[in-house]
């Protein structure tokens, strides 16, 4: 039996997903209701499957889709799927990236039960599920002058654009001032923005991340 780790915080839904998964054989091992507990949940249970939504406490924006993005870099190699009633670009690409065994579904295919399990299976193995509404929008994109960013470095460049210190910027990530000079500097670089003496390059950069909204 595959061993998973589900996360998702509605509680019907969560429910809902945990006895379709359990009638397919499969061995849910923990389920909860936010990202911050599924980290903790995957540390602590090793499964071989997570799936998670994409929308989670505590703002409900992409909290899933990062913790997915994180989980496969701290554990390569996992098989994770996210679950989405819409595509979130800055982070769909970063996590399909992360290599094989992963998924990204659209909400309103799990109601076709033998498919999405048909899709669990397929990411347990290895493979990679992407939907094709999700593969459609992220092809018909203009691109993205800020697509070799990670998401770090966007949430850093964001701060950046509300005009905030490197300190004050470190103090909002929880990270030191030394990491988050380290950030800006790959940002600058990732955007062609070269040491001038007449230009400012945190003003060209927040221009450009500006006309990427």
């Amino acid at each position: 039996m595959t061993r998973v780790v589900l996360a998702e915080d509605g509680v019907l839904l969560r429910e809902g997903l945990v006895g379709v998964l359990v009638r397919f054989g499969f061995e849910v091992v923990a389920a909860v209701g936010d990202a911050a507990e599924l980290m903790t949940a995957v540390d602590r249970h090793g499964p071989e499957l997570v799936i998670t939504d994409i929308k989670m406490p505590p703002s409900f924006q992409d909290e899933g889709l990062r913790a997915a993005v994180r989980l496969r870099r701290d554990h390569p190699g996992l098989p994770v799927v996210v679950l989405s009633q819409y595509v979130q670009h800055d982070y769909a690409a970063d996590l399909i990236g992360t290599g094989d065994g992963v998924g990204y579904l659209l909400k309103d295919r799990v109601a076709d039960i033998t498919e999405f399990v048909a899709a669990l299976r397929t990411v347990v193995a290895g493979g990679t599920v992407v939907d094709p509404d999700v593969v459609r929008r992220l092809i018909s994109r203009p691109q993205d002058p800020l697509a070799g960013l990670s998401g770090r470095e966007r949430e850093v460049l964001a701060l950046i654009a509300e005009g905030r210190s490197n300190s004050a910027i470190a103090a909002a990530l929880f990270i030191s001032d030394p990491a988050v000079g380290k950030h800006v500097g790959n940002i600058l670089a990732k955007l062609g923005l070269p040491p001038t003496d007449d230009t400012n390059r945190r003003v060209l950069a927040v221009l450009a991340y500006l006309r990427s909204r």
